[in-house]
């Protein structure tokens, strides 16, 4: 069953409906793998072998019996661990969550068991999803499947390498500042983030409540939008989700690869999301598939945003503000982990002290002091208050550039994946990778990264779609368009490209 594990979910999906394979074979085949290569990779914090086949089995039955099913039925999938799953472990990567089993499911935990998927497990992350690496995880690195010795982007590398790997054919992430396409960009695979508000966070360990999204992870962007059907819709549980229907993802991209033509539409390619600080093999890559938009009829102009400037500096006191109030729920007195003071009275705030002094890593500290000194009384206008003044005008940036253009496009990441510690202890250069990320999640509009090529150093290099807020069906239309015109180009999937770097194949 070695060539199971290589199929795109939408084939996998088409020969578990033709009875071609089972979806017991299909998972036994993604366990397997990973079993195969986990070691050198470390994508998953907790495998679920026994419910993901029985799961498996249970539609095995169900197709049997000729029951209609979703069409993702049988199609293992895997969760970042930052999602709650019933009677599984759920950490979001920090000893503060250390053995915690929660007692309910998020809500798209729900819609996948709905929808007949297995779940494989949960995959590692940075701590509390804070990091660009997921070398802030508190159980170890996650590893770049292209070059063991990289990191794998953050803070959802387990979920992207998961996918690069081979070890499922797709995965759940969530996007805070880049954190399901910042890893994509750097694994060559697809990661989406949603129109804020259109996929529930019900279920969700809270980082930043106005930045947080969950989306989808895959190897195609068909796939992408096959998974992201089964997880969109409205929530009443969550009061953030928008009361309205899900799209067609998938039919918008089965239409753009159909019909690869891009005539009349009109590309912005932002000034501020390029240039120096940028590699040269990434604007090389990002060049080259503009060239194949403008092949397919696309126009092309350049577009400013000027407030993108300010954009990093007002993410970084947005975030650690929201962080710094979601957080302080983990005192050791509720759930999670209690350490009580070895010396002296066992006080609430001494067992609180001692335990957010243990549980919580050091990047975690960093922002948590940085959010709580920023909604300090004496600074809160000044830092807070000001940050959300500068998210308004990079908001008023995108709807200007959207009256302009129907969608805008960027390099994903200014650089290609880096060596796991390099820029571990400098934060401000960690930073620096969400800086063409960002923006999105501040404005709350649907982006994708997408595969663009190999930089001068093998390593891939990401594309990103940006467009307007519930347009996320043109992501996957120009998305899909794209992904045909470079398959032709390259004469096969990037993602192909790994079987001859892959660890332990």
């Amino acid at each position: 069953m070695s060539e199971v594990f290589g199929l795109t979910a939408a084939d996998l999906a088409h020969r578990l409906g033709a009875g071609e394979i089972s979806s017991v074979e299909a998972t036994q085949a993604h366990l397997d793998r990973i079993a195969a290569v986990e070691e050198e990779i470390h994508a998953f914090l907790n495998v679920n072998t026994d419910e993901a086949l029985a799961a498996a089995a249970d539609v095995d039955a169900r197709r049997g019996r000729g029951e209609d099913l979703p069409e993702l039925a049988g199609v293992p999938v895997a969760v970042k661990d930052l999602v709650v799953t019933r009677g599984q472990v759920t950490t979001a990567g920090s000893r503060m969550l250390q053995g915690w089993v929660p007692p309910y499911d998020a809500t798209i935990v729900q819609k996948l068991r709905a929808a007949g998927m297995p779940i494989l497990g949960k995959t590692n992350m940075d701590e509390f999803a804070m990091g660009s690496s997921t070398e802030h995880s508190a159980f170890g690195p996650t590893r770049n499947p292209w070059d063991t010795s990289r990191i794998p982007g953050g803070s959802g590398g387990g979920s992207a390498a998961a996918v690069a790997a081979f070890q499922a054919p797709l995965a759940v992430g969530t996007d805070t500042g880049g954190s399901i396409r910042q890893p994509a960009a750097v694994t060559g695979t697809v990661g989406v983030k949603p129109t804020y508000g259109s996929v529930s966070r019900y279920g969700l360990v809270a980082l930043a409540s106005s930045l947080d999204q969950a989306g989808p992870c895959a190897r195609t962007v068909l796939d992408a939008a096959l998974l992201h059907d089964v997880i969109a819709g409205h929530d009443p549980l969550d009061a953030t989700s928008l009361p309205e229907p899900a799209q067609p993802y998938a039919d918008a991209a089965r239409a753009g690869a159909a019909n690869a033509d891009l005539t009349g539409l009109r590309v912005g390619v932002v000034r501020e999301l390029g240039g120096e600080g940028y590699h040269q093999g990434v604007r090389d890559r990002f060049t080259e598939s503009l060239d194949l938009l403008v092949a397919a009829g696309a126009e092309v102009v350049e577009v400013s945003c000027p407030h993108f400037d300010a954009a990093l500096a007002a993410y970084y006191l947005i975030l650690p503000s929201e962080a710094s109030s979601n957080l302080a729920r983990f005192d050791g007195m509720r759930y999670g982990l209690r350490v009580e003071p070895s010396e002296g009275p066992v006080t609430a705030e001494r067992v609180m002290a001692a335990t957010r002094g243990a549980g919580f890593g050091a990047e975690a500290k960093r922002r948590i002091i940085l959010g709580t000194y920023a909604l300090s009384a004496g600074h809160y206008d000044a830092y807070y208050g000001s940050a959300q003044k500068v998210r308004t005008l990079i908001q008023r940036d995108f709807a200007a550039a959207f009256e302009q253009v129907d969608v805008l496009v960027s390099p994903t990441t200014p650089t290609t994946a880096f060596r796991l510690g390099e820029k571990v202890d400098d934060p401000m250069a960690m930073y620096l990778n969400d800086v063409a990320t960002i923006p999105a999640n501040l404005a709350g509009i649907p982006a994708m990264s997408l595969p663009s090529g190999l930089a001068e150093d093998d390593l891939p290099a990401g594309f990103q779609i940006l467009a307007p807020a519930r347009a996320d069906a043109s992501l996957y239309r120009v998305g899909a368009a794209l992904e045909a015109h470079q398959l032709s180009a390259w004469g096969g999937p990037l993602i192909d490209r790994i079987r001859s770097v892959e660890a332990g194949a």
